[in-house]
């Protein structure tokens, strides 16, 4: 009488197991990701309060001494932790697994509250190295920018100063803000010196 012979199990696909384990990487990088944003969320929170005021020079210093964090990185994360406050779509976009901190890091660096919607679906769209390149030139393109605006301003400064007809003297002039705060300051300073003395002059002596 003859064994039957043993049932072979076949193996299961490499390509099913190769695409389930693929699922299950970016589904737990997703959830990291999310993480990342919780973490982010409390350093803001822990630094508006000063929670790291008890010995340390700064919140990234004590991130670095408590989380074990190179303290470069600390301070990256602190800078990304502040930025998200003020950008709630990227904020939203890394809560929920949709972007990369990678990428939201690099984000951060150029994004406004009027920029930010279009960063996010250039986020989206890219690799992290296509968003950091994105992100790249942008910075020139706004440094440019920024040169040609204070050129311009540069440009356009003027203070006229002249005395009227009738003997008052007129200011005309376009300065810098640092500029024209000090000399709003000393025109305060002047018209406080010019009060207080109408103020001794009004003042009768008693019995006269």
């Amino acid at each position: 009488m003859q064994s039957a012979a043993p049932t072979a199990i076949p193996a299961p696909h490499p390509f099913v197991d190769l695409a389930r384990l693929g699922d299950e990487i970016a589904a737990l990088a997703a959830h990291l990701d999310a993480a990342t944003a919780r973490l982010l969320d409390l350093i803001r929170e822990f630094d508006r309060r000063g929670g790291w005021n008890g010995g340390f020079r700064s919140c990234a210093a004590w991130l670095s001494w408590r989380a074990g964090l190179d303290l470069g990185a600390a301070r990256e994360r602190v800078r990304v932790a502040r930025a998200l406050g003020t950008l709630p779509l990227l904020a939203g976009a890394l809560a929920r697994g949709e972007l990369s901190y990678a990428k939201v890091r690099a984000l951060t660096r150029v994004a406004t509250a009027e920029t930010e919607a279009r960063l996010l679906a250039l986020g989206r769209a890219g690799t992290a190295a296509h968003v950091e390149r994105i992100v790249r030139g942008w910075r020139v393109v706004d440094r440019r920018a920024e040169a040609r605006e204070v050129a311009r301003r540069h440009r356009s400064r003027a203070l006229h100063v002249y005395q009227d007809e009738d003997g008052m003297v007129v200011l005309r002039g376009r300065l810098e803000p640092e500029v024209g705060a000090l000399v709003m300051q000393a025109l305060t300073a002047a018209r406080e010196t010019l009060y207080q003395r109408a103020r001794g002059l009004d003042v009768t002596p008693a019995g006269s």
